[in-house]
Protein backbone atom coordinates (compact mmCIF):
# COMPACT_ATOMS: atom_id res chain seq x y z
CA UNK A 1 0.00 0.00 0.00
CA UNK A 2 1.12 3.56 -0.60
CA UNK A 3 0.61 6.57 1.65
CA UNK A 4 -2.20 8.73 0.28
CA UNK A 5 -0.29 11.94 0.89
CA UNK A 6 3.34 11.23 -0.05
CA UNK A 7 2.97 7.98 -2.06
CA UNK A 8 5.74 6.19 -0.13
CA UNK A 9 5.26 2.55 0.78
CA UNK A 10 3.34 2.27 4.02
CA UNK A 11 1.41 -0.25 6.09
CA UNK A 12 -1.16 2.48 6.81
CA UNK A 13 -3.31 4.64 4.53
CA UNK A 14 -1.29 7.64 5.76
CA UNK A 15 2.30 6.97 6.80
CA UNK A 16 3.62 7.95 10.23
CA UNK A 17 5.83 10.70 8.76
CA UNK A 18 2.87 12.37 7.05
CA UNK A 19 0.74 11.97 10.18
CA UNK A 20 3.39 13.73 12.25
CA UNK A 21 4.53 16.34 9.71
CA UNK A 22 1.38 17.28 7.79
CA UNK A 23 -1.62 16.28 9.89
CA UNK A 24 -1.01 17.85 13.25
CA UNK A 25 -4.37 19.27 14.18
CA UNK A 26 -5.17 22.84 15.14
CA UNK A 27 -8.36 24.22 16.68
CA UNK A 28 -10.73 26.49 14.78
CA UNK A 29 -13.91 28.05 16.11
CA UNK A 30 -16.94 29.39 14.24
CA UNK A 31 -20.16 30.77 15.68
CA UNK A 32 -23.11 29.28 13.78
CA UNK A 33 -25.73 31.18 15.77
CA UNK A 34 -25.60 33.32 18.89
CA UNK A 35 -23.53 31.48 21.51
CA UNK A 36 -23.46 28.20 19.58
CA UNK A 37 -20.10 27.19 18.17
CA UNK A 38 -18.62 24.54 15.94
CA UNK A 39 -14.99 23.59 16.54
CA UNK A 40 -12.86 22.09 13.78
CA UNK A 41 -9.37 20.68 13.60
CA UNK A 42 -8.14 21.16 10.02
CA UNK A 43 -8.27 23.73 7.27
CA UNK A 44 -10.37 22.31 4.47
CA UNK A 45 -7.72 22.77 1.78
CA UNK A 46 -5.31 20.69 3.90
CA UNK A 47 -7.60 17.65 4.17
CA UNK A 48 -10.09 17.92 1.30
CA UNK A 49 -8.75 14.86 -0.52
CA UNK A 50 -8.64 12.87 2.70
CA UNK A 51 -12.22 13.79 3.63
CA UNK A 52 -13.34 12.78 0.14
CA UNK A 53 -12.10 9.24 0.85
CA UNK A 54 -15.48 8.78 2.56
CA UNK A 55 -16.60 7.81 -0.97
CA UNK A 56 -13.89 5.12 -1.26
CA UNK A 57 -13.74 1.60 0.17
CA UNK A 58 -10.59 2.48 2.17
CA UNK A 59 -11.97 5.71 3.62
CA UNK A 60 -12.67 4.15 7.01
CA UNK A 61 -8.91 3.74 7.54
CA UNK A 62 -8.33 7.39 6.69
CA UNK A 63 -11.09 8.56 9.02
CA UNK A 64 -9.71 6.43 11.87
CA UNK A 65 -6.33 8.11 11.47
CA UNK A 66 -7.81 11.62 11.25
CA UNK A 67 -10.07 11.01 14.25
CA UNK A 68 -7.16 9.71 16.33
CA UNK A 69 -5.06 12.77 15.50
CA UNK A 70 -7.85 15.25 16.27
CA UNK A 71 -11.01 14.19 18.10
CA UNK A 72 -9.35 11.54 20.26
CA UNK A 73 -6.68 14.05 21.22
CA UNK A 74 -9.47 16.54 22.04
CA UNK A 75 -11.36 14.05 24.23
CA UNK A 76 -8.24 13.12 26.20
CA UNK A 77 -7.91 16.79 27.25
CA UNK A 78 -11.63 17.52 27.69
CA UNK A 79 -13.11 17.76 31.18
CA UNK A 80 -16.66 18.42 32.31
CA UNK A 81 -18.46 18.29 35.67
CA UNK A 82 -20.35 15.15 34.56
CA UNK A 83 -20.60 12.75 31.63
CA UNK A 84 -22.05 14.15 28.39
CA UNK A 85 -22.99 12.41 25.15
CA UNK A 86 -21.52 12.60 21.65
CA UNK A 87 -24.04 12.09 18.86
CA UNK A 88 -23.02 11.67 15.21
CA UNK A 89 -25.10 13.46 12.63
CA UNK A 90 -26.80 10.76 10.59
CA UNK A 91 -24.44 7.84 11.21
CA UNK A 92 -26.15 5.80 8.51
CA UNK A 93 -23.66 3.58 6.72
CA UNK A 94 -22.78 4.94 3.30
CA UNK A 95 -20.16 3.28 1.11
CA UNK A 96 -19.59 0.45 3.64
CA UNK A 97 -18.88 2.64 6.70
CA UNK A 98 -20.10 5.70 8.56
CA UNK A 99 -17.52 8.46 8.82
CA UNK A 100 -19.51 10.24 11.56
CA UNK A 101 -19.67 7.03 13.63
CA UNK A 102 -15.89 6.59 13.34
CA UNK A 103 -15.32 10.18 14.46
CA UNK A 104 -17.77 9.89 17.34
CA UNK A 105 -16.31 6.61 18.59
CA UNK A 106 -12.92 8.27 18.98
CA UNK A 107 -14.38 10.67 21.56
CA UNK A 108 -15.00 7.92 24.14
CA UNK A 109 -13.52 9.11 27.44
CA UNK A 110 -14.23 9.55 31.13
CA UNK A 111 -16.40 12.58 30.31
CA UNK A 112 -17.81 11.74 26.85
CA UNK A 113 -20.00 8.78 25.95
CA UNK A 114 -20.79 8.20 22.26
CA UNK A 115 -24.29 7.04 21.41
CA UNK A 116 -25.17 5.80 17.95
CA UNK A 117 -28.18 5.29 15.68
CA UNK A 118 -30.26 7.98 17.36
CA UNK A 119 -30.20 11.00 15.02
CA UNK A 120 -31.26 10.08 11.51
CA UNK A 121 -32.02 12.12 8.40
CA UNK A 122 -35.22 11.08 6.67
CA UNK A 123 -34.18 13.01 3.54
CA UNK A 124 -30.90 11.64 2.19
CA UNK A 125 -30.29 14.41 -0.34
CA UNK A 126 -26.63 14.98 -1.23
CA UNK A 127 -25.35 18.50 -0.49
CA UNK A 128 -21.90 18.17 -2.09
CA UNK A 129 -21.46 20.98 -4.60
CA UNK A 130 -24.90 22.48 -3.92
CA UNK A 131 -25.50 26.13 -3.08
CA UNK A 132 -27.10 27.63 0.03
CA UNK A 133 -30.53 27.98 -1.57
CA UNK A 134 -30.60 24.31 -2.52
CA UNK A 135 -29.64 23.35 1.04
CA UNK A 136 -32.36 25.57 2.50
CA UNK A 137 -35.02 24.06 0.23
CA UNK A 138 -33.97 20.44 0.87
CA UNK A 139 -33.71 19.98 4.62
CA UNK A 140 -32.49 16.72 6.14
CA UNK A 141 -35.65 16.31 8.25
CA UNK A 142 -33.95 14.70 11.24
CA UNK A 143 -35.64 12.28 13.60
CA UNK A 144 -34.23 11.64 17.08
CA UNK A 145 -34.95 8.40 18.95
CA UNK A 146 -32.45 8.60 21.80
CA UNK A 147 -32.31 9.62 25.44
CA UNK A 148 -34.07 12.81 26.49
CA UNK A 149 -32.84 15.53 28.86
CA UNK A 150 -29.14 15.01 28.19
CA UNK A 151 -26.27 17.30 27.26
CA UNK A 152 -24.84 16.63 23.82
CA UNK A 153 -21.92 17.31 21.49
CA UNK A 154 -22.86 17.01 17.80
CA UNK A 155 -20.32 15.35 15.47
CA UNK A 156 -19.94 15.72 11.69
CA UNK A 157 -17.04 15.40 9.27
CA UNK A 158 -17.36 18.82 7.65
CA UNK A 159 -19.16 22.11 8.22
CA UNK A 160 -19.91 24.21 5.16
CA UNK A 161 -22.92 26.49 5.64
CA UNK A 162 -23.75 25.09 9.09
CA UNK A 163 -27.36 24.39 8.15
CA UNK A 164 -27.14 20.63 8.75
CA UNK A 165 -25.65 21.11 12.21
CA UNK A 166 -28.24 23.75 13.12
CA UNK A 167 -31.09 21.55 11.87
CA UNK A 168 -29.75 18.61 13.92
CA UNK A 169 -29.42 20.88 16.96
CA UNK A 170 -33.02 22.03 16.58
CA UNK A 171 -34.25 18.42 16.39
CA UNK A 172 -32.34 17.46 19.54
CA UNK A 173 -33.61 20.52 21.40
CA UNK A 174 -37.20 19.64 20.49
CA UNK A 175 -36.49 16.31 22.21
CA UNK A 176 -35.26 17.89 25.43
CA UNK A 177 -31.54 17.71 24.75
CA UNK A 178 -29.11 20.55 25.35
CA UNK A 179 -26.56 20.80 22.53
CA UNK A 180 -23.38 22.29 23.99
CA UNK A 181 -21.38 22.63 20.74
CA UNK A 182 -20.44 20.74 17.57
CA UNK A 183 -17.16 19.17 16.46
CA UNK A 184 -16.08 18.57 12.87
CA UNK A 185 -12.84 17.50 11.25
CA UNK A 186 -12.83 20.53 9.02
CA UNK A 187 -14.56 23.82 8.34
CA UNK A 188 -14.92 24.59 4.63
CA UNK A 189 -14.60 28.31 5.45
CA UNK A 190 -11.08 27.85 6.89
Amino acid sequence: MRCLTCQSLSMKAICKDCQENFLSSSFYKRELEKDFFVYSFYKFDEVKELINTKYQFYGDRVFKILSTLSLQKFSSNFTFPHKIYAIPIDDHTFHQFSQTAILTKSLQSKFIKPIFNTLKATNRVKYAGKDLEFRKKHKRDFVYVGKKDIQVILIDDLVTTGLTILEAKECLEKNGCEVLFALTLSDAKN
